[in-house]
């Protein structure tokens, strides 16, 4: 049986493996499986890259970086993003690493934006927040990525100001804080300062609403959560697999 699978560390939840399972059944494709590998450490993949019954796999936190190491070679998207959520297995035994995400939330924002929406803040530094920088450069939206501390080329949460808020009406949470089931959580930013002229996107999907987007959407906000991400860059991934 052909196996497909996601890379990830804590992934029962995952959306991945409900949607592959049931596309799989509605196109009648009954000798492939789609498998959660969750693994505690990235040196575990090795193991599941060597197996011949993988034939496609995607990536998910915390391993979308630390991933490429163990791959033969990126796409360009991949290259210049410097994170991955897709391997091809080539018939000549490579591993191939891509980025479906950047098109996944591309697409899911484009019919959002309005003429207010020329600036972002992008709330996290992992590899979905690197695939969201892509999308934006794509779309010619200039952003300020924000993490905890205050690093070279980006601000921390403290530093956060009305002024800010008021420049940057683009909000994007691509941070894990807030997911089930710890979904009381949310981002520490004062969300007292949003108006009807912010989009608010939530890469999470699981809660449908998190907390942080039900305070966005209080203020008068446009919300989006990633539900409509993954699954476009979820077909863009079966595409690769198919190539």
């Amino acid at each position: 049986m052909k196996t497909y699978g996601l890379i990830g560390k804590d992934i029962s939840y995952s959306f991945s493996k409900k949607y592959f399972t049931e596309k799989f059944k509605q196109e009648g494709l009954s000798s492939i499986q789609y498998v959660n590998y969750d693994i505690q450490d990235i040196s575990e993949v090795e193991v599941i890259l060597s197996d011949t019954a993988v034939v496609g796999l995607n990536v998910t936190i915390p391993y979308k970086e630390t991933i490429i190491p163990f791959l033969d070679g990126l796409s360009h998207e991949a290259s210049t993003i410097g994170a991955v959520n897709t391997i091809q297995f080539l018939e000549d035994g490579r591993k191939i690493g891509y980025n479906t995400d950047y098109i996944g939330f591309r697409d899911s924002l484009i019919s959002l934006l309005r003429p207010q929406h020329t600036k972002a803040l992008i709330l996290g530094t992992g590899g979905a927040a690197k695939a969201v920088a892509y999308a934006l450069d794509e779309l010619d939206i200039s952003f300020l990525k924000v993490s905890r501390q205050k690093n070279k080329g980006q601000i921390s949460y403290e530093e956060i100001t009305p002024e800010i808020l008021k420049l940057y009406t683009i909000i994007i949470n691509c941070t894990p804080i807030g997911t089930f089931p710890n979904k009381e959580n949310s981002m520490p930013i004062n969300t007292g300062y949003f108006t009807s002229d912010h989009l608010v996107y939530d890469l999470i999907y699981n809660p449908e609403m998190t907390v942080f987007l039900h305070k966005a959407k209080e203020k008068g906000a446009i919300v989006k959560n990633g539900y409509e991400m993954l699954k476009i860059q979820a077909e863009h991934a079966w595409k690769i697999w198919n190539l």
